[in-house]
């Protein structure tokens, strides 16, 4: 399917939705004629707002642009808790046992006010500790620290500001390793490049490092690696390092990202090539964004994946509706002799919000099984 009809279908579905909203809130309410239209007005204005902040983000120079972006997808996110309360509402019958101007009322309020405390939420990341056991893991790989942030989209909603509190929190867990794991930015570097410039101040002694997600390549893939590798990260481009504290080894292997990494010439995700050439090792970790990179990663004969993508979901009730297309969500989960941790994601897409999957910054430890 081309990208054009997939837009226009989109867009189409997207209208639909704000109509079946518009009709089950202002049609039965006890409405006057220009209330009605200012109503109808509103609906279109949340219809038309994220749209604008996708056209105001591709172009370098829009008049207001902040607050466009802001706008948009602070609209995106009300439109789609609306049309969750109204289906609810509709299912419930809501309507039928408080009157259809009670329930109008009622659906807007409630929306706005989860839409504030979602805000609220997505924007404090909290440390999700996670103990990892290891088989045969050596005595100077206990209590390895490694911390992992992914999904942080910088760019339209969140800011340096943002970033600055996430590169403190990281350094207070005192990692011995930092793993980035794809989706770094919303932007293209030139544009983004100050909005990111504070994860140069992340310390780590073992080494910092960054696989690509789908949204690099959304972008600029080339310049976002070499933005990231500037940033004192080392890129895994379907390749490994060998970290050794003390007698111990660990392979730290990546792959770029599984969907969208077919974009660029040699970028295909493959986890076997990541460990192709690689010396011997107690541990094999490998840093892939997308969870489904698992299977292919445990018939290479990894110990443990870090992966992020999913966000948990972000909010509900996609956080339900995500477990239709990813087997793995959030969480620590085991297949066969491998470990698979997802983040929920230290930043969001879209529509600032969080409700029900929290944002994370998360400190995996190595424990011996």
């Amino acid at each position: 399917m081309s990208m054009a009809r997939r837009i226009l279908i989109v867009i189409g579905l997207w209208a639909l939705l704000h109509l079946y909203v518009g009709q089950r809130l202002l049609a039965h309410a006890p409405l006057g004629p220009v209330e009605r239209l200012l109503g109808w007005a509103a609906i279109l204005l949340l219809a038309l707002a994220p749209f604008g902040a996708f056209f105001a983000g591709r172009v370098e120079r829009v008049p207001a642009k902040p607050v466009l972006e802001w706008a948009g997808f602070t609209a995106m996110g009300l439109s789609s808790l609306l049309i969750v309360f109204v289906v609810a509402g509709d299912v419930l019958h809501v309507r039928a046992w408080v009157g259809a101007g009670l329930f109008s009322a009622g659906v807007v309020g409630g929306a706005v006010a989860v839409l504030v405390a979602g805000s609220w939420r997505a924007r404090r990341p909290a440390v999700v500790r996670v103990e990892v056991p290891i088989q045969n893991l050596p005595a100077d790989l206990e209590g390895f620290r490694i911390v992992q942030l992914s999904d942080l989209h910088v760019g339209p909603t969140l800011k340096r500001d943002f970033v600055e509190r996430v590169v403190t929190a990281t350094n207070g867990l005192q990692p011995d390793l930092i793993a980035l794991t794809g989706d770094v930015a919303d932007g293209l570097p030139t544009v983004v490049r100050d909005e990111v410039a504070p994860l140069a101040r992340l310390v780590a002694p073992y080494g910092k490092f960054f696989v690509t997600g789908n949204h690099e390549y959304y972008w600029d893939p080339q310049g976002w690696v070499g933005e990231v590798e500037r940033l004192g990260f080392s890129p895994l481009i379907n390749a490994h390092r060998l970290v050794r504290r003390g007698g111990g080894r660990l392979l730290v292997a990546g792959v770029t990202d599984r969907s969208a990494s077919h974009r660029v010439r040699g970028h295909a995700s493959d986890p076997v090539a990541a460990l192709a050439g690689a010396p011997d090792s107690d541990v094999k970790l490998l840093l892939a964004h997308q969870p489904k990179s698992a299977f292919a990663a445990r018939a290479a004969g990894f110990d443990l994946q870090l992966s992020g993508h999913t966000h948990g979901g972000q909010y509900f009730p996609f956080n339900l509706l995500v477990r239709l297309f990813q087997p793995f969500v959030a969480g620590l989960h085991r297949l066969e002799e491998m470990w698979l941790y997802v983040s929920r994601g230290t930043g969001y897409w879209g529509p600032p919000l969080r409700l029900g999957a929290p944002s994370e910054i998360t400190l995996i430890q190595l424990v011996k099984a």
